[in-house]
Formats: C-alpha cells, sequence, structure tokens
C-alpha cells in the first residue's frame, strides 16, 4: 500500500464485473491479476442475451412478481420458478424480496440504477475504443406483444422511469411496422414496442476480448477456486485449497452468484441467490435486424453468429445444479407460438448461468468491513449491461478511497 490507495489488487471473478474491475484499476496504475475457477466468462457471462440495455435496465422487485411467483410455485414450466424446498436460505431470500417488492422500494432501485444506466454504454465504448476487441452493435431492441393491451405494462414501466428522471426514446408500432422490424414476428404478435438507443454485444466473445486485454496489460488469470479471503491488516490474501496463494494490497470479490461464499465474513448480509436463466442458438430462415424482447413470456432474442440466441427464465436454484431439461423445453414452447422461421430442431450451444439477484434489487458495489476487502455483484439480470460503469466506479474508490454518489444506494455493508 503506497500512498494509502493499493497498488496491487487481485480480482476474484473473470466475468464481465470482475474483467472490467480490473482493466480500469489499470487505467489507474494499479497491477492487477484475476482468479477464477473456470477461468475467463464461465459463470453468467457467457451464455446471457447480450444486452446492453439501459433503457429495459428495470428492477426485478415490483409487486406483480410476487404474485406471479407464488402462481408458478404450482407450474414448474413458468418463467419465473420457484422450487418447492426446504431450503431455509432461499426461503429467507424471498421473505426480504418479497418484502422489498413494494412501489417504494421499486423505486429506490430504479434510483439506484440511474447512474449506471446513464454511464453504461460510455463505459462499452471506452473499452470497445481502446482496445478490446470484440464489436458493440447500436441497434433498438423491438418489444412484441399479442395485443395493444399486453404492451400497456410495459409503457406504463417506462413512465414510471421517466418520473424518476430517465428518459427512454421508444415508438409503439402496429402490426404492420412490428413485422418489418422483426421479420420472425409470427401472427399472434400484433403490437411492438421499439425501444431506441440500445446496444448489444457477443457476450462470450466480449468478456474472452476484455480478458485477453487485460492480460496484455500485465495481468495474469489463474484458473483455481478461491476458498479462503483473510488479511493481515496490510495485505488481502487468497488461498485455494491446492496450495495457491496469493497476496496484495487489496481484493475485489466479484464472484457473481457465488459471491455469499466468499463476502459474508466481511460484513456483507444483504441476501443474494442465483437466478438461473437458460439460453440456446437456433438457426433462422429470416432476418434478424436486431434483438427481440418477448415481455409476455420474459424471453430475450439476440443475433448471435448467424442465427438466434433465445434466453429466458428465471429459475431460483443452487447455482451449480445441473440443467434442467423441462425449463429448456418450456423456453422452447413458449417462444414457438411467437416466433416463425426458426429450426428448433437444430438448436445449440444450451446454457444455464446463475445471475446474481439481491433482495432489494440493488447491486452490491463497494468498501466492506475490512480495508483491504471489496465486492462488485449482485446485478441480477444486468451484469452484462452494467459491468464496465461497475468496473469504473469501484476502480476510482480503491484508488482514491472515496466513494463515488453513483455507489451510495450500492453500498455492500447496508
Amino acid at each position: 500500500m503506497v500512498g494509502n490507495w493499493p497498488r496491487s489488487v487481485i480480482v476474484v471473478g473473470a466475468g464481465i464485473v470482475g474483467l472490467s474491475t480490473a482493466w480500469f484499476l489499470q487505467e489507474r496504475g494499479v497491477q492487477v491479476d484475476v482468479v477464477d475457477r473456470g477461468g475467463l466468462a464461465a459463470g453468467a457471462s457467457w451464455g446471457n442475451a447480450g444486452w446492453i440495455a439501459p433503457g429495459l435496465a428495470i428492477p426485478l422487485n415490483e409487486p406483480a412478481v410476487v404474485r406471479y411467483g407464488l402462481r408458478s410455485l404450482l407450474d414448474p414450466a413458468a418463467p419465473l420458478h420457484v422450487p418447492a424446498t426446504l431450503d431455509p436460505g432461499l426461503w429467507t431470500f424471498l421473505t426480504r424480496f418479497a418484502a422489498n417488492s413494494r412501489w417504494r422500494s421499486w423505486t429506490r432501485a430504479a434510483r439506484a440504477n440511474l447512474p449506471l444506466n446513464d454511464e453504461c454504454v460510455e463505459a462499452y465504448e471506452v473499452l470497445a475504443n481502446s482496445g478490446v476487441s470484440a464489436p458493440v452493435v447500436s441497434a433498438p431492441i423491438t418489444a412484441a406483444f399479442r395485443t395493444r393491451a399486453e404492451a400497456e405494462g410495459l409503457l406504463r414501466e417506462l413512465r414510471r422511469l421517466e418520473a424518476i428522471g430517465q428518459h427512454v426514446e421508444h415508438a409503439v408500432l402496429d402490426g404492420a411496422r412490428l413485422a418489418d422490424q422483426v421479420p420472425l414476428a409470427g401472427e399472434a404478435l400484433t403490437t411492438g414496442v421499439r425501444i431506441d438507443g440500445q446496444r448489444y454485444v457477443d457476450p462470450g466473445a466480449f468478456v474472452h476480448a476484455l480478458g485477453r486485454a487485460v492480460m496484455r496489460r500485465g495481468a495474469t488469470v489463474y484458473a483455481v477456486e478461491v476458498d479462503d479471503v483473510r488479511t493481515d491488516g496490510r495485505k488481502a490474501i487468497v488461498s485455494s485449497a491446492k496450495g495457491t496463494v496469493l497476496s496484495a494490497d487489496a481484493v475485489v470479490l466479484a464472484t457473481g452468484a457465488w459471491l455469499p461464499r466468499l463476502a459474508r465474513q466481511w460484513g456483507v448480509r444483504v441476501p443474494l441467490r442465483a437466478g438461473r436463466g437458460y439460453s440456446f442458438t437456433v438457426p433462422v430462415e429470416r432476418p434478424v435486424h436486431g434483438p427481440v424482447y418477448l415481455p409476455g413470456v420474459r424471453v430475450a432474442c439476440t443475433p448471435y453468429q448467424g442465427g438466434l440466441r433465445v434466453a429466458g427464465t428465471m429459475e431460483f436454484r443452487d447455482p451449480d445444479a445441473p440443467q434442467v431439461p423441462a425449463r429448456l423445453e418450456a423456453l422452447v414452447a413458449s417462444v414457438r407460438p411467437l416466433l416463425h422461421g426458426l429450426r428448433w430442431d437444430e438448436r445449440s450451444d444450451t446454457w444455464v448461468g446463475p445471475r446474481p439477484v439481491t433482495a432489494d434489487g440493488r447491486p452490491l458495489v463497494g468498501a466492506t468491513t475490512a480495508p483491504t476487502v471489496y465486492v462488485a455483484g449482485g446485478h441480477g439480470m444486468w451484469g452484462m449491461a452494467h459491468g464496465p460503469i461497475t468496473g469504473r466506479l469501484l476502480a476510482e474508490q480503491i484508488t482514491t478511497g472515496k466513494q463515488p454518489a453513483a455507489l451510495a444506494e450500492l453500498d455492500p455493508l447496508r
């Protein structure tokens, strides 16, 4: 530790949040090494929809979600699924989540997201213009609905965002304009809402490119699982059961859905659980002009390597649990009546990834009870969008000792 700020940092977690933090720390002259049990992009950063969509970064904890979740207990095919289980940790999380699913808590979470939404696209542009060799594609995201009445739900959410200070450029599309914008749209979809000014990436390719950029700047990426984090008052020390021991002036824990395992001892008590999402890639027979959102079935579709990546569901299950085939079949069944020209029998790249969801809808970013230990995570469905700006803000806090105003509501010790 020189000049009261760290000269060296170990980042635990090689997803979009951890690698972004590493990159922006390097921008500030810090020597960084990265540790992840699976290497680059092994968690939720590979198979997600890849949206950088501030216009749709809407908190999950709205009142309707609780009612929907209660119904889903009886329906294992529901987009939001809570398995019947005796896991006390899950029920503690769900109780806290339900308590925070009021409009007052939703508004607080939405306001906490505002600074991240305002600057997330710019943070990506900084990376893309500074040697991270993966494209960031500008395109609207089109939400498609069966009826105009269904579209009103999203329009109400956009009005709520407007009321707290986030203006989202959008346009309502009739059936003909929707068909022009989304040639894959079936006859069942009659109304669209085009969200302008958004971006998307191939998430795995982008995170790997970011990892390569971090390594070119001098970082070593260690493919080991960290079992313990401790501090001796001057240094942060991370170690694995296989004998790897690393030390630095500070450590950042950015382990996604696994964050509580290492962060709880450092005063991070906000309940966090894995909200697992599934995805696959399917060939298409019609053009795909940009991402498509199907709010009625809670599915996100993104152009991906000449086909379409279909991603959806929110399943509260252990992050290391195996895939549940019924969840994938339910995902296919929900989309099949809505989109045409998809060769369903040729789907590939089946994936499940655990998204870190907090009970109050706000990420956990900042210092812990130990002056050398920081955390970054809990972004839920918006980790890909908010990862780079989170890394930039946390790097500022680590190297100045001052909490940026944008991180005040995200304090992990709240």
